[in-house]
């Protein structure tokens, strides 16, 4: 039974490219101006991850991670204190992301953040995501635009002066075109796993393209997120220089 079970590995075909340097359990065809023309990819987990092996990771060739800290106005990601120092320990610049709820005060969010992610130690900015949450047992609330704006706008002012650096918004397409978010100031980190962003946020400048969400990265099981830094490695150091603090 071994040996089958071993030939039936050694036969099953690998993972295809995501676009980029890694592979992807379900590809796309983004064409050329898909993620394939950009030289430096990160990856963003959270406890869906679970024990994440960093030093496979930081060999793989990852260059940034962003990982999820918290949620809301009172829960924690059980694997945020681990991913965290870990990533540090292997080299790979690292940044905390917020989940956002639309039923819980931005500024109550925002001191939730701060009580869980240290200011201590270099990092890459802070990361403000909002999307809908229709799968939430207990808040689908679906805010009108300018009520989504202002709420933004007060969690990452208050970020901003804690952190010393604006954070980052991290959003998807169906909520960008509802919302207005763009209008919003920061730098973006925008969901695209169908199209390219020029294709889905017409005219909304980007630093940051998710690009799928089953990629294949040794050191982490199972397909994780995968993001590309819009820019050549020269563009990525100097973002670097003037981001991690």
């Amino acid at each position: 039974m071994l040996r089958i079970l071993s030939l039936c590995v050694w036969l099953a075909p690998l993972p295809a490219l995501a676009g980029g340097p890694f592979g992807d359990y379900d590809p796309v065809d983004f064409g050329p101006r898909g993620p394939a023309r950009y030289a430096v990819h990160g990856i963003d987990v959270a406890r869906f991850q679970e024990e994440i092996d960093w030093r496979r990771v930081a060999a793989s060739g990852v260059a940034f991670a962003w990982i999820k800290a918290t949620e809301g106005g009172d829960v924690k990601d059980p694997s945020f204190d681990r991913n965290w120092q870990l990533a540090a320990r292997h080299g790979i610049p690292r940044g905390a992301y917020h989940f956002y709820y639309f039923c819980t005060p931005p500024e109550v969010q925002a001191r939730w953040f701060i009580r869980n992610v240290p200011r201590r130690g270099r990092a890459l900015p802070p990361v403000l995501d909002m999307e809908w949450n229709p799968f939430s047992p207990t808040c689908t609330t679906r805010p009108p635009g300018a009520e989504v704006r202002r709420q933004a706008r007060i969690f990452l002012d208050i970020i901003e002066r804690y952190y010393g650096q604006r954070p980052i918004i991290y959003t998807t397409p169906e909520f960008y075109a509802v919302t207005g978010i763009g209008q919003v100031r920061a730098e973006f980190w925008l969901r695209s796993v169908a199209k390219t962003p020029d294709q889905v946020y017409p005219g909304q400048p980007w630093v940051f393209w998710q690009y799928t969400g089953t990629g294949v990265v040794p050191g982490v099981e199972g397909g994780v997120d995968i993001n590309a830094f819009r820019g050549t490695r020269g563009a990525w150091r100097r973002w670097l220089r003037r981001h991690e603090k």
